[in-house]
């Protein structure tokens, strides 16, 4: 991995990777490994983002939440809480009511134009939401397939093919290629 380059684990909660819950990811037992082997190696250089409804959502949020209840709850509440295997990855924790986690506050860690090595779940939610945002705003993107976790195989496959689609500002790579 890049020296320069920042390590985005995104998103590794528990309402992501219980099997049991209406968003879990049947993929996320699988980037477990590679994620820690990735964050070994950025060290310090690593950030994880966490989603979190709005105490107030507006707009088409109000809508989004109505259609998925169980997802309305507090900031703190366990549902939203890093699964054990990530929660020691990092100091550096982002929480944000958005899909996409490129904004202000990912920013105000990583500098404005940045290298990222995107990690983490849904790779066909915020995964995808976060490369494009970050790409247009002039980073530089990562995304590390094999840790990266979709809502199912066709969706991971799908998000992954658009973003094959934004080369050189987003390029796709293996564990294996950045790790020696």
């Amino acid at each position: 991995m890049h020296p320069d380059a920042w390590l985005v684990v995104i998103d590794p909660q528990r309402i992501f990777a219980d099997p049991a819950s209406q968003w879990g990811s049947p993929m996320f037992p699988g980037i477990v490994e590679p994620v820690r082997r990735l964050a070994a190696a950025a060290g310090e250089r690593t950030v994880v983002t966490r989603w979190v409804p709005a105490a107030e959502p507006r707009g088409s949020w109000r809508t989004y939440l109505d259609a998925w209840p169980f997802a309305d709850v507090a900031a703190d509440d366990p549902l939203l809480d890093l699964v054990p295997d990530v929660a020691d990855l990092g100091e550096r924790v982002v929480s944000l009511p958005t899909f996409g986690k490129w904004g202000p506050e990912l920013e105000a860690v990583t500098g404005p134009t940045p290298h990222l090595v995107l990690t983490g779940v849904a790779t066909d939610c915020c995964v995808v939401s976060t490369a494009l945002a970050a790409a247009d705003a002039g980073a530089t993107i990562t995304v590390v397939t094999d840790a990266c976790a979709g809502s199912s195989e066709k969706n991971q496959r799908a998000a992954l093919d658009v973003m094959a689609l934004y080369p050189p500002q987003i390029t796709l790579a293996k564990t294996a290629d950045l790790l020696p």
